[in-house]
């Protein structure tokens, strides 16, 4: 259960009412509270090797709720050291559910960037050919534009579409559909039915490989920029759907909230109770029901 504004205003009002120790030793034993302070850090803040919660920081959260509680006695005491105690585990329940998504996003996101080659490979053979598979993503179509680009330079220094250029066009190792494209484009550029000049001829193939590789290149670029504005905003998305814990990680934080949420008002319920009883109120007693089943 939830503690409502209207009961923290109540406890604090209580709380201004209490004066304080005004007796020597009163006054005495509230200048322990520092030490208090201390040693209930000692048991309650976490300092590990990989993570370290700030010991000031959780005495600074007793100060302030002895100072707006303002406990007089051992037993008052007690309860406000349950107080703060629950609200710093509530404030660790957060952050593990922070930690937890900042986890499943960085985690998803890592694997999906960085899946070993190899296995690209396999996911883009599935179904056969990979020229399609490749075509059909920004890294697979980054791929097939750079193979291009250099046969492209090779054809530049060359003068023709060599064979050599063309066997270094390959997947894993193995031609694929861009290797047989080529293939295909060399035969047809090697035919000639206008019986031209040798040197006319090679001029000519070269003017029509380069013109069919930058058309290629062109297609290439327009569907690498399609697949990567696909892939940001499905990454996004899949960044979104991380935001969320699984559910067995955030049942067991809820859980967690919970209970540490019905002990802190517990506790300042029972503070409420003394205080006020020490201020003179007469307080009932609390009621309780016993609940017993029939069988």
């Amino acid at each position: 259960m939830a503690v409502t504004p209207q009961k923290l205003e109540a406890n604090r009002r209580n709380a201004q009412k209490s004066t304080g120790p005004k007796t020597e030793n009163g006054k005495a034993a509230s200048k322990l509270n520092a030490l208090k302070h201390g040693l209930l850090a000692q048991t309650v803040v976490v300092r590990g090797y990989q993570i370290k919660e700030s010991t000031n920081e959780f005495k600074k959260l007793c100060r302030e709720f002895y100072a707006d509680l303002n406990p007089v006695g051992p037993l008052e005491e007690m309860l406000v050291n349950q107080i703060v105690t629950a609200t710093w585990r509530l404030r660790r329940a957060r952050t593990a559910e922070s930690g937890e998504i900042a986890l499943s996003v960085d985690d998803g996101h890592w694997k999906r960037t960085h899946q070993h080659p190899a296995l690209i490979c396999m996911e883009w053979e599935i179904f056969g050919d990979p020229a399609h598979s490749m075509r059909g993503s920004a890294l697979g179509s980054r791929l097939m534009e750079n193979q291009l680009k250099a046969v492209r330079a090779s054809v530049e220094k060359e003068g023709e579409l060599t064979e050599a250029a063309i066997q270094s066009v390959v997947v894993q190792g193995k031609p694929y559909g861009l290797t047989e494209d080529l293939e295909k484009l060399r035969s047809r550029l090697q035919q000639n039915p206008e019986g031209l000049e040798p040197a006319v001829l090679r001029a000519k193939q070269k003017e029509q490989a380069l013109a069919y590789i930058n058309k290629e290149l062109s297609l290439l670029s327009w569907r690498k920029s399609k697949c990567e504005e696909h892939e940001q905003k499905e990454e996004e998305a899949r960044q979104f759907a991380a935001t969320l814990p699984s559910a067995g990680v955030l049942e067991k934080i809820l859980r967690y909230e919970t209970a540490l949420e019905r002990q802190l008002f517990r506790a300042m319920n029972q503070l409420e109770r003394l205080q006020r009883r020490r201020q003179g109120e007469n307080i009932p007693a609390p009621l309780t029901m016993d609940i017993s089943a029939r069988v």
